[in-house]
């Protein structure tokens, strides 16, 4: 949503964009201000797309189908050739098996426990903050030029107006930890009712549901009656700079980004989920059966939009279609190869049209996707056709970004179930995005910056190989 609240325009008035957190009463001028002030320009210009499969996908599934393993171990999907010789994916995946020598995948990764958490985004290994708010603390928290945040978060709301909310009660993707709510991601799809109130001279503001960004004639007739709010009250002429780039926020780069009525109608209908798998066929005896459903619809126009953001600066961007890879085979979750049609066919059609873009556009060097859940599932299927919790090992998949591509780095045990060769951590990881975001020897020679956040920054290994 987008809300602006002013109290005749003062500087003690503030902005929120996105449903940012405030921290005491900074409001988006002061931040601004703020960054001016210290930003070290530490970014390396290039961005991040984070898809977090939450809910713990299947290390066997996905991208390590050991089929020589016996029944009820091996890939429930069975395995298809990809691009690279002698190497399989999940025939889940047939598209991004194509697209192998596009991408990287790491067999031996592990995210250390099988608890329902969002690590590694957000975890001991991050300080209790997300990923972007690292990131948009040393690269600042928005594009000076273009007053578009550097750290975004996607959910199925922002391109589903009936979507369910972000589920929450096992980590938050906005939290921002000891840094600040300054740091918070600008976030699109978490929530909120349309309301408007105040007067011209009182307090006014605007919320906008997330959803109404596609209707584009709504967005610009709000946006319109807003503006001539402000020119009654003063208009912004006598806005100072920080206070004219808040402004821009919201009328400038912000609502272009977030238009997808934009782009052509064939590269909408190439990211299009919804158009493609049916979500009204997901059988309704899951009681996540809605789950499934805003993933189908929802991540297609998601990666979509994570791209635009991308192409137009943006540095970091979460994406999250909600808690759908657990797969219990229970009341709650489908079994896996019931589960992985709903979930994973969407996921390979949409990453595939994401990493074919960027590397159609020129902005495979600049551009990082980076796909893992917070832990893998049991090497072992349970009775019902399910897989449990598993913390030992977990999938995880890079493409872009200016890394090396066309390859998969370790191996796993015979059963799937650990590594085999040397194992990367939560830390690894970490430190393989921020190597590619942030000039991290020129940070390491800051004085003063707190140990927990170096501890961040420099606590782990850049994965070998990729870099």
């Amino acid at each position: 949503m987008l809300t602006f609240r002013d109290k005749g325009l003062s500087r003690r008035g503030f902005l929120r964009v996105g449903g940012l957190p405030i921290a005491g009463m900074m409001g988006l001028p002061e931040w601004l201000a703020a960054q001016d002030a210290t930003a070290g320009g530490f970014g390396t210009g290039k961005s991040v797309v984070f898809l977090f499969m939450q809910g713990g996908p299947s290390q066997i599934e996905t991208f390590d189908p050991k089929m020589e393993a016996p029944q009820g171990n091996r890939s429930a999907t069975g395995e298809i050739p990809t691009s690279i010789p002698g190497v399989t994916f999940g025939s889940t995946f047939p598209k991004l098996a194509r697209l192998a020598k596009q991408l990287s995948v790491v067999r031996s990764f592990t995210t250390g426990t099988g608890a329902h958490d969002i690590k590694p985004v957000v975890g001991k290994e991050t300080a209790g903050a997300t990923l972007g708010s690292f990131y948009s603390r040393f690269a600042g928290i928005n594009r000076e030029d273009t007053g578009l945040p550097n750290n975004v978060t996607l959910y199925p709301r922002a391109v589903v107006p009936d979507a369910n909310a972000p589920i929450k009660k096992f980590g938050d993707l906005e939290s921002t930890g000891t840094l600040g709510g300054a740091y918070a991601p600008f976030a699109i799809g978490s929530g909120g009712e349309a309301e408007s109130g105040g007067s011209a001279t009182g307090d006014m503001e605007l919320v906008m549901p997330r959803s109404r960004l596609d209707d584009r004639r709504h967005l610009l007739g709000q946006l319109n009656d807003l503006r001539r709010t402000m020119d009654k009250v003063g208009g912004i002429g006598d806005l100072d700079r920080f206070q004219q780039q808040a402004f821009d926020v919201v009328f400038g780069g912000v609502s272009d980004a977030f238009d997808l009525s934009q782009e052509d109608p064939r590269t909408i209908a190439r990211y299009d989920t919804a158009a493609l798998f049916d979500s009204s066929k997901v059988d309704k005896r899951w009681n996540n059966h809605r789950l499934y459903s805003d993933h189908m619809n929802s991540i297609g126009k998601l990666m979509l939009m994570a791209r635009r953001l991308c192409e137009r600066g943006c540095g970091f961007v979460t994406v999250s279609t909600g808690f759908v890879w657990d797969m219990h085979a229970d009341n709650n979750n489908a079994t896996m190869q019931e589960g992985l049609g709903y979930v994973g066919a969407p996921f390979d059609h949409a990453v595939s049209a994401f990493i074919e873009d960027i590397y159609e556009r020129g902005l495979s060097e600049k551009v990082l996707l980076v796909c893992c859940g917070e832990m893998g599932r049991n090497p072992k299927m349970n009775s019902k056709g399910g897989r449990d919790h598993w913390g030992r090992i977990a999938p995880l998949m890079f493409s872009g970004g200016g890394l090396n591509m066309g390859q998969v780095i370790g191996e796993s045990t015979r059963d799937g179930g650990e590594p085999r060769t040397d194992p990367y951590g939560n830390s690894d990881l970490i430190a393989t995005i921020m190597n590619t975001l942030l000039d991290l020897p020129k940070l390491r020679a800051e004085v003063g910056i707190p140990q927990e956040i170096a501890d961040v920054l420099f606590g782990g290994r850049t994965i070998r190989g990729l870099m």
